[in-house]
């Protein structure tokens, strides 16, 4: 699940006008029609290859940590991308960016779709992460130029709209996919169907897509980026592998080294500001309250939901022998609840932030306890409808609380920043992602391990690892939900649209 917030990417508030005056309305709707595609595609990768892990670890003979490196892997390099790649696009031109990031999504891929081994499949996959971190800065960019400000809002929403669909779509299609077995093909369809749509994305955009000339004179932090890339790994990294190489010295130095790297950037970025350089994360968000504790939250709270999905997609299969359709169809619930919370939370506005932040997030534990519960008590068959209701509350928890937690955070950070801090976001969110994974994978792994050696039958192996691993969302909900209470709630000011970012005095 992705959450992009409705603010414009840095270099993107002031769309020249020329570009409006450029294409008539329906050139204009069809070149939405084709970044929103593309959009699509990417965010139904994320969901689409949960369902397909059992059958992948399978085919290709993969190691625990290596089906966590497929999934933690792509998530990283996107994040690592969002930010540089976001400026790189004002600098060198939106257009060529995003065509650039559609053909190496689809080369990479048709990588994945053919990959022999979990190594090869490791290195696709984060090709695949760093084209999509090309392209995935450009989309909202593009929007912002195509419309003027008073129709962005209608062509914005869609966006909302596409993630819902591909929440949804992704668990059906790669369930369906991977269980119809086409032509012997097995789980390499869901990588081979973005084939089609990316060229289809690529013809269209070079066709209907205005030119988009970047500014020469804009710069990159390229150290702010080395330090970000190697605080992450070192944190990340040994997560990952330190179990198979059952925890050495070096995993624990590696991730005490990613304090320094963090705090190496922080002085960096000062640094940075004080000599009027251009910033990865300007100082001044981190100054912005709500921004600097809202960043916190929101990287715990978006590293326990993709964790969650990547654990229940082996526990129902490798655990129960749910085929990938089944254990698609069981997740279903989720989505359909962050639809219905969408609307709900669409129609409050800028009303009851915090308290819907609040509430949102009481419904996310409540669902995930609940979910919790059913698993304790599974014998030896899951009843995939048991699921529903918890896996449905939680879903329309997410949705009620994902929304007013963007405003709040960015309703902290000076219009100036309003790009910067967007862009921020989401790589945080994607960083949170990459993180949860590592630490939930590590929990659940090592519970299966430990309770098939006690001598556990496999029926109970997994659901006590699933029961172990469920204990680190309900933690990060709780954390997040009381971290709320002391975000500030934002001020507006007479006839001001709520939705812009605004300083809070």
């Amino acid at each position: 699940m992705s959450a992009t917030a409705s603010t414009p990417p840095e270099g993107a508030i002031d769309a020249p006008l020329e570009i409006h005056a450029q294409i008539s309305d329906r050139k204009r709707w069809l070149a939405m029609g084709t970044i929103l595609v593309a959009q699509f595609m990417n965010l139904i990768d994320v969901t689409i290859v949960n369902v397909a892990l059992p059958s992948m670890q399978k085919g290709l003979g993969a190691t625990e940590s290596q089906i966590e490196w497929i999934v933690a892997g792509y998530i990283l390099v996107v994040a690592l991308m969002l930010l540089p790649m976001g400026r790189y696009g004002d600098i060198v031109g939106r257009k060529r960016l995003f065509l650039l990031g559609v053909t190496g999504f689809t080369l990479a891929s048709a990588w994945c779709g053919f990959a022999g081994s979990a190594d090869a499949m490791i290195v696709s996959r984060l090709f695949q992460g760093a084209a999509g971190g090309v392209m995935m800065p450009q989309v909202m960019a593009i929007a912002q130029e195509l419309f003027e400000p008073k129709k962005r809002a209608g062509a914005f929403a869609l966006f909302g709209l596409t993630a819902g669909l591909a929440s949804v779509t992704g668990p059906i299609l790669g369930g369906s996919l991977v269980t119809a077995d086409l032509f012997g093909l097995g789980w390499r369809p869901i990588f081979l169907i973005n084939l089609p749509i990316g060229i289809f994305c690529l013809i269209a955009g070079a066709r209907l897509l205005p030119d988009m000339p970047g500014n020469k004179a804009l710069r990159n932090d390229w150290i702010g980026i080395l330090f970000v890339a190697a605080a992450m790994i070192a944190l990340v990294f040994p997560l990952v592998e330190g179990r198979s190489f059952d925890w050495p010295l070096w995993c624990f130095v590696m991730m005490a080294a990613s304090v320094p790297l963090f705090v190496g950037f922080f002085f960096w970025e000062m640094r940075q500001e004080r000599l009027n350089r251009p910033q990865l994360l300007p100082i001044s968000l981190l100054r912005a309250w709500n921004f600097s504790v809202g960043a916190s939250l929101t990287m715990v709270y978006f590293s326990a939901l993709p964790a969650m999905f990547l654990v229940l997609a082996l526990f129902l299969q490798a655990g129960f022998g749910f085929d990938a359709l089944h254990s698609g169809l069981t997740t279903v619930p989720f989505p359909l609840g962050v639809l219905l919370g969408s609307i709900a939370s669409s129609r409050l506005g800028a009303r009851w932030l915090k308290e819907r932040i609040v509430t949102g997030l009481v419904l996310m534990f409540c669902g995930i306890f609940w979910l919790r519960l059913e698993v304790i008590s599974v014998g030896d068959v899951v009843d995939h409808w048991a699921l529903l209701p918890p896996l449905l509350i939680a879903g329309i928890g997410l949705a009620l609380s994902i929304a007013p937690l963007f405003q709040t955070i960015l309703a902290g950070v000076p219009v100036r920043d309003a790009g910067a801090g967007s862009g921020a976001l989401q790589a945080i969110q994607q960083a949170g992602g990459a993180l949860g994974i590592a630490i939930v994978s590590q929990i659940f792994f090592s519970s299966v391990s430990t309770g098939m050696q006690s001598g556990l039958g496999r029926h109970s192996a997994f659901q006590a690892a699933m029961t172990d691993a469920l204990i680190y969302n309900l933690c990060a909900y709780a954390f997040v939900a009381v971290g709320a209470l002391l975000l500030r709630r934002p001020a507006y000011s007479e006839g001001q649209d709520p939705n812009a970012p605004v300083l809070i005095e």
